[in-house]
């Protein structure tokens, strides 16, 4: 299992995995864009809906364990670091 960090842009006009950055914190993390607002979980939704099918696996498999009110997002997914990096260089 692997947790990855994300940064999410709401209110995005092309919505999508843009891919990887240094974040402020010099970590590396995936910069994801959704069209959603931050209201009510949508944008939330949106980012789990857009990182499973990514990804090919389903909706239940991808958690958000920490961050859900922030853009700095922990995600936990039924997969490997490095698999989660080939499958996302793969699209």
């Amino acid at each position: 299992m692997a947790q990855i960090a994300i940064h999410v842009t709401p209110r995005a006009a092309k919505p999508g995995i843009v891919g990887w950055r240094k974040g402020a914190d010099g970590r590396e993390e995936l910069e994801i864009r959704v069209s959603e607002a931050p209201a009510d979980g949508a944008a939330n939704a949106a980012v789990v809906k857009l990182l499973a099918k990514a990804l090919g696996i389903s909706r239940s498999q991808v958690v958000i364990a920490a961050g859900a009110t922030s853009r700095h997002k922990r995600v936990e997914l039924p997969l490997e670091a490095e698999e989660v990096r080939r499958r996302l260089m793969d699209r």
